[in-house]
């Protein structure tokens, strides 16, 4: 998937819940513990709610104890991006599709090797498919 996903708001309310769409649309958190996936551990492909974009594979996917789906890489960099995140006076970088622009979580520079990184993302902005990894 390598095109842009360009819809207007009225259209991204239509096709996502009413959760899904104040996260993944307007920055929102969903409250820690309480997605669907934040203890999921099962195989398969964690992709974009909002465009299906792959985003995270099982196969990097850790528990971090922070009570959201945590990953150590994306499966592919292009399908994310970031951007700075100042909002709630803190210093963050938040992660986005790079499809759609819908915001998933953030990441952090304490997760485990190989990347020592912590992709914490909002459960509620992922979908995932049971299955292969790849």
């Amino acid at each position: 998937m390598s095109e842009k996903t360009d819809k207007p708001d009225s259209e991204w309310k239509k096709q996502l819940t009413p959760e899904q769409y104040r996260v993944t649309r307007m920055k929102e958190t969903e409250p820690a513990f309480t997605g669907e996936y934040w203890d999921n551990h099962q195989k398969g492909m964690y992709r974009c709610v909002c465009c299906g974009s792959e985003l995270f594979s099982s196969e990097t996917k850790y528990e971090s104890g922070s009570g959201w789906p945590s990953f150590y890489a994306p499966v592919a960099e292009e399908n994310i991006r970031t951007e700075a995140d100042h909002s709630h006076r803190m210093e963050r970088v938040e992660i986005l599709c790079s499809h759609c622009d819908a915001h998933l979580g953030h990441v952090f520079e304490d997760g485990p090797a190989p990347t020592g990184e912590r992709f914490c993302m909002n459960g509620v902005a992922l979908q995932f498919r049971p299955g292969s990894d790849g």
